[in-house]
């Protein structure tokens, strides 16, 4: 995880679900750092530990520390404090 105010997304290029939240950080201009866990195999190991073993994408981490795991377009909006169409 990233030591700064950035949203962390560990995901997969592949996965249609992290492709969804890009596009909805993307279209609301909200800053992040995508970790592609099948290149980045610290990356994955912090995802199986966050996950109680689960190689669940995308796992969004918060500045706040706060994770959200595979969020559909509502929850992470809401968590986002965006508005407007999704």
């Amino acid at each position: 995880m990233l030591e700064n105010k950035t949203i962390t997304i560990y995901g997969t290029r592949w996965c249609g679900d992290c492709r969804r939240t890009r596009k909805i950080l993307d279209d609301n201009k909200i800053d992040y750092f995508f970790i592609d866990i099948d290149l980045d195999k610290d990356g994955e190991k912090y995802v199986v530990a966050l996950n109680h073993g689960n190689r669940s994408v995308p796992t969004i981490v918060f500045p706040d520390g706060s994770v959200l795991t595979e969020p559909g377009n509502f929850e992470l909006i809401e968590k986002l404090k965006v508005t407007g169409e999704i």
